[in-house]
């Protein structure tokens, strides 16, 4: 599924939460690719607008283009390969704030399905319980509305459109979803309500523990 009017946000150009000689945490709008696209016009990236500024940078995860919130980026090679083995091992903590369609009954859950890509509607992923991949993700309400309810989000699997598939799996897709939101749950938002609000991590060379946190700032109408 090719990108359909790409134009990326560019104020602010590059947003930095914290940065030293060896890691740079941004903070990524909603509408900016992690990596550049293979397409010229898709070029402009945050990994593309980081490294012009710091040209060791290198990207150690990522986020979906519609997606916005907290990412690092290495500053050279031995850090990068530290960072990564982070993520590979889950040694890291993530968790994401996202507004979806409906208010689920209960106030905590979480979701195993195995997930794999939907080849004929790629980039779209979906169930497949006899091929897929484990995914599992933990989720809490932290604010009910009128059709819709924020919820905390917390990956223990990092697959392809986890949180967005997970979400859907339980009837409950994330408002502005592009890919996967119904009629009704795309018009509610301009843009997918999904944010990657806190990153923890143990820094690479000096073994502090790191943690940043990133307001979604999204909120939910009042229920009646």
């Amino acid at each position: 599924m090719a990108l359909l009017h790409y134009n990326p946000p560019t104020t602010p150009y590059l947003q930095i939460v914290y940065r030293d000689d060896d890691l740079i945490i941004l903070d990524k709008p909603s509408g900016l690719l992690s990596v550049p696209g293979k397409a010229a016009e898709h070029k402009d990236s945050l990994a593309l607008r980081v490294a012009r500024v710091w040209p060791e940078a290198r990207i150690v995860h990522r986020l979906d283009m519609a997606t916005s919130g907290l990412i690092v980026m290495a500053l050279g090679k031995d850090n990068h390969r530290t960072l990564s083995r982070q993520f590979e091992l889950r040694q890291t903590h993530k968790r994401y704030e996202a507004r979806v369609w409906g208010v689920p009954q209960d106030t905590t859950g979480t979701v195993n399905l195995p997930l794999i890509c939907d080849w004929p509607n790629r980039p779209k992923q979906k169930v497949d319980m006899d091929n897929g991949k484990p995914s599992e993700t933990h989720w809490q309400v932290l604010a009910r509305g009128n059709h819709q309810t924020l919820m905390s989000l917390t990956p223990i699997t990092g697959r392809s459109h986890q949180l967005r598939v997970h979400m859907l799996s339980l009837g409950h897709p994330i408002l502005g979803d592009r890919l996967y939101a119904h009629e009704q749950a795309l018009a509610m938002a301009p843009r997918l309500q999904l944010h990657a609000c806190e990153l923890g991590l143990t820094h690479p060379r000096t073994g502090e523990d790191l943690h940043f946190h990133s307001p979604s700032g999204f909120r939910v109408d009042c229920a009646d």
